[in-house]
């Protein structure tokens, strides 16, 4: 099988299987939409068999090195009180803080610096069209080039623009009936290493979470069926979330200022990615934009590294491209199966409406964390999908020195 490979995102999903497709030969190249490496973005978590690639890696200590301190994560009340909290260091394994938080920023950085003595990174530059054939996918570029490959990675996100290039109209969306507006604030003394999150009434909460730059990270949350949000302009999302928030209460004007002077404002209405397939002739979909589960998930980082490995394994085994992305296919269905069937009441539940809600939500939280039963209830948290078999690609792995990676 020839090795000539364009991976169109440079975020973790692409930055990941660069990684792999570089050690193992393959002459690959990573375009990305933004002027330069973007780092920047809110807390991720990797998990069980993330880590396990994170480990073969030789990148598992330095993903822990940077992570972002968070010790745990507390409900607060309307009294700025903590309703109910879970510490990290006292549960048996990952609750709603993982072992491994950092931000997503610091570990797409970290895999980049990786994979770049191998990968060549192109930044400023996007798909606009590819023309697949028999022997390649001959792609245009916004910058007027062209060139032909022997596989297109995309790896763009949840929106993702090639996807629907090359699969017009394929993606059904589930949507979560939850919007959340992502944001860095100045830190202050009182903040802490906890995640805080704090309910207000009809749907709204603000969460707070540490980070190690001396900043912290924000988001606004409103749980109602979309409309159309995602497609507005930042400052009608920003005018909105003012608007909806401004009667909060707790620390509602702080965050709220610091939304207007932020310059990482990002801003998404939740939904799955729902793909019936996720290749078609030279070219297949990884991470969000095969198969986004949504934050609401618990794993959608751990979901990115795993396809990441998956996909370049199969490649690495397989004599063609067809028999390596049905393998690939094959082999990750289950699990994103698994973490795609968060049910939709879930963020109804975590959002309530009003204050006997949001009482009721306080007071299960309080029992699920007293010492007796949290173990058992952060199994909820920590709960991971059933996984493919890493051993399959063992071998492949050990191909190489990693003490170097």
């Amino acid at each position: 099988m020839h090795h000539r490979i364009l991976i169109s995102g440079a975020s973790i999903a692409g930055t990941t299987t660069a990684w792999w497709l570089g050690r193992f030969g393959y002459e690959v190249t990573v375009v990305e939409r933004a002027p330069e490496f973007r780092d920047g973005g809110q807390n991720v978590d990797v998990r069980g068999v993330g880590r396990e690639v994170l480990r073969r890696m030789g990148l598992e200590q330095a993903a822990l090195d940077r992570g972002t301190g968070e010790k745990g994560t507390a409900w607060i009340d309307s009294d700025g009180e903590v309703a109910a909290q879970f510490v990290t260091d006292d549960l048996e394994g990952d609750g709603p803080t993982a072992e491994m938080e950092i931000l997503r920023g610091d570990l797409a950085r970290l895999l980049y610096d990786a994979a770049r003595e191998h990968v060549d990174f192109r930044f400023g530059d996007t798909i606009q069209q590819v023309d697949d054939a028999d022997d390649g996918a001959t792609v245009t570029f916004a910058s007027g080039r062209t060139a032909t490959y022997d596989l297109v990675i995309v790896a763009e996100g949840v929106g993702s623009h090639t996807r629907e290039l090359v699969f017009e109209g394929e993606n059904d969306p589930r949507w979560m009936d939850l919007m959340i507006a992502y944001f860095t604030i100045p830190r202050v003394a009182d903040d802490d290493q906890m995640w805080r999150w704090y309910n207000a009434t009809e749907g709204r909460s603000i969460s707070l979470r540490p980070d190690t730059h001396g900043t912290t990270r924000a988001n606004l949350t409103i749980q109602q069926p979309a409309n159309g949000e995602q497609d507005w302009d930042p400052d009608r999302q920003k005018a909105y979330m003012r608007d909806r928030f401004a009667d909060a209460g707790w620390q509602a004007s702080r965050v709220l200022s610091g939304m207007e002077a932020t310059d990482d404002f990002y801003f998404d209405v939740l939904r799955q990615v729902r793909m019936k397939r996720w290749s078609k002739g030279h070219v297949v979909l990884t991470g969000d934009a095969a198969w986004c589960a949504t934050p609401l998930a618990g794993i959608g980082t751990t979901l990115a590294v795993v396809g990441a490995y998956v996909l370049a394994g199969e490649l690495q085994r397989a004599d063609d491209v067809s028999s390596a992305l049905a393998a690939y296919e094959a082999a990750m269905r289950p699990m994103v199966a698994e973490a795609q069937a968060v049910p939709k009441i879930g963020p109804r539940m975590m959002n309530p409406h009003s204050r006997l809600g949001i009482h009721l939500l306080h007071g299960v939280l309080n029992i699920a964390s007293q010492p007796l039963i949290r173990d058992i209830a952060t199994k909820s948290f920590a709960r991971e999908p059933t996984s493919p078999d890493l051993d399959r690609y063992a071998a492949l792995s050990a191909s190489f020195d990693q003490e170097g990676a």
